[in-house]
């Protein structure tokens, strides 16, 4: 289902009152979530553009000494936005829309990155059946708690993983081996990004900070 139209229509009616950073945020991230709308029977397009979107809303620039990885700001940012979601919208996203695409996501070793680092002969990673498991089994737990932050954090680690194959040119673009995973996490980050750019406007009293690469006048 595509959203961007009625995001953008809200976002007119409620920019005047956003934050400089928040307005470009919420900016950027609608433009590439209209973009991701066009790609009919291109997933791969589609995830792409769709993970810049989510990008765009929650990157955070601070100094080089502070910054933790990318994926801990995106675990932080999705436990914010679960305690700001009074209707739920997030655990219905991983309890009755993709519970089967997460649980299966979430098993499948071709979108866990110690699997590739230790085909690819990385030091210490001999042991990653090992992670995985314990991996599957942290999943295991936080689905037994319906832990919804956990279970979104686990399978952004996923999705970052086929992120991370389809930009540094680790698949074959409409290839055929990894048809499965792309639409499972196409499926999933195209009901997660309307709704992390809705939470956002509608807590536009928040701190959502600065972005990277914020406007310069020419």
């Amino acid at each position: 289902m595509k959203q961007f139209n009625q995001l953008k229509n809200k976002q007119r009616q409620l920019r005047a009152g956003f934050s400089e950073n928040l307005g470009l945020r919420v900016h950027r991230a609608l433009s590439w979530l209209q973009r991701s709308e066009a790609c009919d029977d291109d997933p791969d397009g589609e995830f792409i553009f769709l993970w810049i979107a989510f990008n765009a809303a929650y990157a955070n620039d601070m100094d080089a000494q502070y910054r933790g990885s990318e994926l801990d700001a995106s675990n932080r940012f999705l436990t914010r936005l679960c305690h700001l979601d009074p209707d739920q919208r997030l655990s219905a996203l991983v309890w009755q829309q993709y519970p089967g695409p997460i649980r299966v996501l979430l098993d499948n070793q071709h979108v866990f990155q110690p699997f590739w680092d230790h085909l690819n002969g990385k030091p210490g990673s001999e042991q990653w059946q090992q992670r995985f498991s314990e991996a599957r089994q942290q999943a295991a737990k936080a689905l037994s708690q319906q832990n919804t932050p956990k279970v979104l954090a686990i399978a952004l680690q996923r999705i970052y993983t086929l992120r991370n194959q389809l930009v540094h040119g680790g698949a074959t673009w409409n290839g055929q081996l990894n048809r499965q995973q792309v639409r499972d996490c196409c499926a999933i980050l195209r009901s997660l990004v309307p709704i992390v750019i809705d939470i956002m406007m509608d807590n536009a009293d928040q701190v959502w900070g600065d972005p990277f690469y914020p406007v310069v006048p020419s």
